[in-house]
């Protein structure tokens, strides 16, 4: 999707701000069906830093491996039922 955006707006700062903003706005919405609001905002941030990464760099592999990391983390979490512990130290 950057690729065709960045052919539709261009390539400067703008238009690369614009396809961050887009890309991040479907990929939190993908996430909202099954994940409801916060999957959509956890997608939002995440969504940011991943696509801001790869509009000033260029390079897919570190934001690939990150968000395959990131996902990783996640199951760990969820799978060790750590959910309300490691809540509990963003929340405090």
């Amino acid at each position: 999707m950057f690729e065709r955006l960045g052919r539709l707006l261009g390539t400067g700062r703008g238009p690369k701000a614009a396809t961050v903003l887009v890309t991040t706005a479907l990929f939190a919405l993908a996430h909202y069906h099954d994940q409801w609001l916060a999957g959509a905002e956890q997608a939002t941030i995440t969504g940011l830093v991943f696509g801001t990464i790869f509009a000033v760099t260029g390079r897919i592999w570190m934001v690939v491996f990150a968000h395959a990391a990131f996902d990783l983390v996640a199951v760990a979490i969820i799978y060790l039922n750590l959910e309300a512990q490691v809540a509990h130290v963003f929340l405090k």
